[in-house]
């Protein structure tokens, strides 16, 4: 592993190896499919007061590190009252298996159901027999949902946040373009790179098309506007090279190429089956959309609000674009402790259908 990389590992990190290998959606089969995962707060004696956190496309395990606006005392997430789990998704290269673990070009493709699949297995490790809360933003949201479809554990209450029930075809182009830009980099070498001859400039433009993706124009235009810097470019340019640069020296291209095409496939409108079993899922659904987010815009949270029985849609105002479900997190923090006031144990995913709720999709919900 690339020293910048390792040196973003958690250092709270633990692993989780299973004995038997992963059987993954295209029929490959992965062996020592480590899952690497972070806790918090002690599991109680019925084992249920699980909060499962999912992280985004590049993030890792330490959900504290990077929401913090709802970790802590008296926060939705809080340890002193949850078992709080956040696990590295598979594919990724923050100590679950990945390409840098598996052979690099030879890792096979992998999909959000693989995700969810792989930590079902820490689940069990775990001894975890309920979910208070499943919560995921972005393709952490898409990993929630999945989680729906898969589990048999009963989840309690389910959070959504700025993500979609399928990727939408504007997010397809841009994951489409962001690849072929890691695919036409010189040094890919069809995946078989070395790490001190890596496909640098195409992970970097990557995630500066990425990135521009993750903001909003007006963002842009306050903080940016026309300035240009003493040697003539643009400041607006400098920052988005800045973001591939951080990028490069602590992720890996392979690792994108296989979370974003995961990401890319992902849809739950194909598959009735899907469909009718988010239909029958009768527990408390919070969905929360972002009003400046052109990747997965407000229409989407209120299309995926549809499939529920029982959502509750919040908007929340901030000038940051999709990051905005990051950096203006505090905005749906007291939404999520309200959810966890909300139903009962009695009352998850398998119980019979209790009182639901009107959808509201009124921007008077904003906070």
């Amino acid at each position: 592993m690339r020293t910048g990389i390792a040196a973003h590992c958690p250092q709270a990190l633990q692993q989780f190896t299973p004995p038997e290998a992963l059987r993954l959606s295209s029929g490959a089969v992965l062996a020592d499919a480590t899952v690497g995962y972070q806790t918090w707060g002690t599991l109680n004696a019925e084992a249920d007061n699980v909060i499962w956190v999912c992280h985004a496309l590049t993030g890792t395990s330490d959900v504290e590190s990077w929401w913090p606006a709802l970790f802590g005392p008296g926060k939705a997430l809080d340890p002193q009252h949850y078992f709080i789990v956040c696990a590295n998704v598979l594919g990724s290269c923050y100590g679950s298996a990945g390409p840098l673990s598996h052979g690099r070009g030879h890792f096979p493709s992998i999909s959000i159901a693989d995700m969810v699949q792989h930590q079902r297995q820490l689940a069990q490790h775990l001894g975890i027999c309920g979910i208070a809360m499943m919560l995921g933003g972005s393709m952490g949201g898409f990993q929630a949902l999945e989680w729906v479809l898969q589990s048999e554990l009963p989840i309690q209450r389910l959070a959504l946040i700025a993500c979609a029930a399928a990727q939408p075809a504007q997010a397809i182009a841009l994951s489409t373009l962001q690849n072929q830009q890691i695919y036409r980099d010189p040094n890919f070498s069809e995946g078989h790179y070395d790490d001190d001859c890596a496909p640098e400039d195409g992970l970097s433009l990557a995630r500066q098309l990425g990135h521009l993706s993750y903001r909003c124009d007006t963002e842009l235009a306050d903080r940016f506007g026309r300035e240009q810097r003493d040697d003539g470019r643009f400041q607006v340019q400098s920052y988005l090279q800045h973001q591939g640069d951080k990028l490069v020296r602590r992720f890996d291209a392979n690792c994108y190429l296989r979370l974003n095409q995961a990401l890319l496939d992902y849809s739950v409108h194909s598959h009735e089956q899907a469909v009718v079993k988010l239909r029958q899922f009768y527990a408390p659904v919070l969905i929360v959309g972002v009003d400046s987010d052109w990747l997965y815009p407000w229409h989407e949270q209120i299309k995926l609000a549809d499939y529920f029985p029982n959502a509750a849609l919040l908007q929340v105002h901030s000038a940051s674009g999709h990051d905005g479900f990051l950096l203006d997190a505090q905005q749906f923090e007291p939404a999520l402790r309200q959810l966890l006031l909300s139903g009962s144990a009695a009352e998850g995913s398998t119980g019979s259908k209790p009182k639901t709720h009107p959808v509201q999709r009124s921007s008077a919900l904003c906070v």
